[in-house]
């Protein structure tokens, strides 16, 4: 049976932990994810969160759920983190473009907590504050709302799988990300054009594309799509 949940103004008047600090929800999360940072996704535990905030491990459940709840929180400080300071300014392709480009580059900067949160649904204050803003930025364009809908589901699926691959790629040990860099132009860029002919002739601008990310090339492409559907109706 899940444990129930403190709300916030109960768990603020708690007693200080070891450290002599009064936990939040937003403390817990930030260690977290510099825990995920340091250890990886298998460094995350309940223990180690409790010895790294200085409390007993069952004081998390003061806060959260549980370990899943708490991935949620982690996913909506992610999108939080992505649009902070973001205003419109009423080019909507340029809005777009930014939010995209946000969201993408806010989940890299934690790739280990992107890899665990980028297909989560949290229904948390930030996301539900970013769908809002995209959604806007859609319809203001003159999407009528069913292609607003269509194009807002293309467009979070493509930010966050990409997010998603990108991140998986940079959480990878380094010699093992540096291996599969190489394999671009010690393997790829060597195949006979006999044999492979196409990838023969365009071997040089596979190895100068293919270890960068796609993401902004496909943004792009989805962007236009949109463009297209506006100018049609």
């Amino acid at each position: 049976m899940a444990k129930k949940v403190v709300p916030e103004t109960d768990r603020r008047r708690r007693k200080p932990t070891k450290q002599g600090v009064v936990l939040t929800e937003e403390m817990i999360v930030q260690t977290a994810l510099r825990m995920l940072h340091e250890h990886g996704r298998e460094g995350l535990t309940v223990r180690r969160l409790g010895v790294a905030l200085g409390a007993d491990p069952s004081t998390l459940y003061r806060y959260f759920r549980g370990t899943d709840d708490l991935t949620l929180a982690i996913a909506d400080e992610l999108i939080g983190r992505a649009l902070r300071g973001w205003e419109a300014s009423g080019d909507w392709r340029a809005d777009l473009r930014d939010v995209g480009l946000r969201i993408h580059t806010a989940y890299l900067n934690h790739p280990e907590a992107a890899v665990l949160t980028a297909n989560r649904v949290s229904g948390r204050a930030n996301e539900i504050a970013t769908d809002e803003a995209i959604l806007g930025i859609l319809r203001s364009a003159g999407l009528p709302d069913p292609d607003a809908v269509r194009v807002y589901q293309a467009f979070i699926d493509l930010t966050l799988a990409f997010a998603a691959l990108d991140a998986a790629s940079l959480a990878l040990p380094e010699a093992a990300r540096a291996a599969d860099e190489e394999v671009w132009r010690a393997t790829y860029a060597q195949l006979s054009p006999e044999t492979h002919p196409n990838i023969a002739a365009t071997a040089p601008l596979l190895v100068a594309r293919m270890n960068d990310s796609a993401y902004p090339t496909t943004l792009e492409m989805l962007l236009d799509s949109a463009a297209a559907t506006l100018e049609a109706g």
